[in-house]
């Protein structure tokens, strides 16, 4: 007898009353008297949202608390042998996990998922990965969140669970450029700065808090992402409208590791610059999207 196929639900517990008043009621008290916040950056429509780093299941505590109180709607993939467990599936199924039959004769994730976004496309709803797949040290990420994103066309959420500074929610709304190993590393570099609950079981390594950065390096850095390339001094000045830039702001940059520099012209010595991948992680931090 083949199984009954299991479909997402379109209300959750993020959906009525209850979550609206008393859920939201409750996080808000316990994030104001444990000192947590939720993150500023604002997100519109459906997204694939990825937290990281995850080496605790209170991770997921945090992350549905910041979800409540910033009303934004997420559903998660789970095995879908868990949500056919009597009472507990039910449960599952009402926090918004989203069945996936891995088996040969089961709907792919991606399929799956597409075909509900269609549905939630101008809605606000995370579909909620982590990447690193476990609460063990591993060494690499599981990348069905990219393909998802490009599949249906909707943006990576960078979610966060920062135990460090307290924080948790989306700190960057990440629209991919189709060159796959170029974002996850600038997408993993980001993570770099996110300091887990047990920060050496997480990957990427931590690798401390975020440089005081100005905001006219700020400026600078997101110029140079913009170029996707390298760029002379004159170049970047151009692109941030102003006549002269101080070489001390590129020196910062470049003796934090965030840009990199190299010589473009021997004849001339003119030097040219492009962010690092370091340098791309910070920046996603520094601005909600770079779109």
């Amino acid at each position: 007898m083949s199984k009954k196929v299991l479909t997402i639900r379109e209300q959750t517990i993020f959906d009525g009353v209850i979550t609206r008043y008393f859920l939201k009621s409750i996080f808000s008290l316990w994030f104001k008297l444990a000192g947590w916040k939720v993150t500023q950056a604002t997100s519109h429509g459906a997204g694939v949202a990825i937290a990281a780093p995850h080496t605790s299941n209170w991770d997921f505590i945090y992350a549905l608390g910041a979800a409540i109180l910033q009303d934004t709607k997420i559903y998660f993939s789970i095995k879908d042998s868990w949500c056919r467990i009597p009472v507990i599936g039910n449960f599952m199924m009402w926090l918004g996990a989203i069945p996936i039959d891995r088996s040969s004769k089961g709907k792919g994730q991606v399929e799956l998922i597409n075909q509900f976004v269609v549905r939630q496309k101008d809605k606000k709803v995370f579909f909620l990965f982590t990447p690193e797949g476990t609460r063990s040290k591993t060494q690499k990420w599981k990348t069905g969140f990219y393909h998802v994103a490009q599949s249906c066309n909707i943006p990576i959420f960078l979610a966060k669970v920062d135990y460090r500074i307290k924080e948790a929610g989306v700190f960057h709304s990440f629209q991919i450029t189709g060159e796959k190993e170029e974002d996850i590393q600038a997408i993993q570099a980001s993570y770099k700065r996110v300091a887990g609950k047990f920060i050496a079981l997480q990957f990427p390594p931590y690798e401390g808090a975020l440089p005081k950065i100005t905001d006219a390096e700020a400026l600078v850095m997101k110029a140079l992402y913009s170029f996707k390339g390298f760029a002379t001094c004159v170049e970047i000045s151009t692109k941030i409208k102003r006549q002269e830039l101080a070489s001390s702001v590129l020196a910062f940059l470049v003796d934090k590791g965030i840009v990199e520099e190299t010589l473009s012209d021997q004849e001339t010595g003119v030097a040219s610059y492009q962010l690092t991948f370091l340098g791309k992680g910070c920046l996603l931090h520094l601005y909600p999207s770079l779109a």
